[in-house]
């Protein structure tokens, strides 16, 4: 009898070891190396952002609010990339930021000379401005403030502002001065016109003259 029983323990004692191994066997995944194809087939489609003719003369982060006339208050407008666009080209710079993730457009309009940076309560990371804003589909009359993460982040766009500003500034007094211009040349060509007419005009009098003392023989 007891070596019966020693038989059936080293029976258990050496099944025990196969039992657990073919769990983890008929668990693992076999590699077939077959290719499953797609059931639907996606094509890449080319997405356009409206900026493919423009180049990028400062992207960077900011955080943009714009002020509530109703509520006389400032509402956050969002977080993003906020660029400087000039376009290749008529040379016209746009303002446009997009918000995080969504990409939606919360501030584009034109920078022009009147749009003048100024310092929000004495903040050198925040700028505040007026502009006719075009994100919404119609143009606004928007108070913006936009802070960056930086004094250098927010002098830095300040500067480029301010040159795209001058660029601006400066093709608006070529066409002034173009007008002006094209104004004098349109008085000259009335003064030498009634000059040619001058002439003409004395010569009708003596005319006239003659006919009258006709008349009075």
């Amino acid at each position: 009898m007891a070596g019966e029983d020693e038989k059936e323990v080293r029976v258990v004692d050496e099944a025990t070891p196969s039992e657990s191994e073919e769990p983890s066997k008929a668990g693992e995944e076999e590699d077939t190396g077959a290719q499953i194809a797609p059931i639907i087939k996606l094509e890449e489609v080319a997405i356009s952002t409206g900026e493919e003719n423009e180049d990028v003369l400062v992207d960077m982060k900011a955080k943009l609010y714009r002020f509530d006339k109703e509520g006389t208050q400032w509402k956050e407008r969002g977080v993003g990339q906020v660029k400087i666009l000039e376009h290749k080209t008529t040379k016209k710079v746009r303002l446009l930021m997009r918000q995080n993730r969504t990409l939606k457009i919360c501030a584009n309009h034109m920078v022009t000379a009147s749009t003048q940076l100024q310092e929000h309560a004495g903040s050198d990371k925040s700028w505040v401005w007026h502009a006719r804003d075009y994100s919404d589909g119609e143009l606004k009359e928007e108070l913006f403030c936009m802070r960056f993460g930086s004094v250098e982040s927010a002098q830095k766009f300040k500067d480029v502002y301010e040159e795209a500003q001058e660029k601006q500034s400066g093709k608006t007094e070529e066409k002034d001065e173009e007008a002006d211009e094209t104004a004098d040349l349109l008085d000259k060509l009335k003064v030498e016109s009634k000059s040619e007419d001058a002439p003409a005009e004395e010569e009708k009098k003596p005319e006239v003259k003659e006919a009258t003392e006709a008349k009075e023989e």
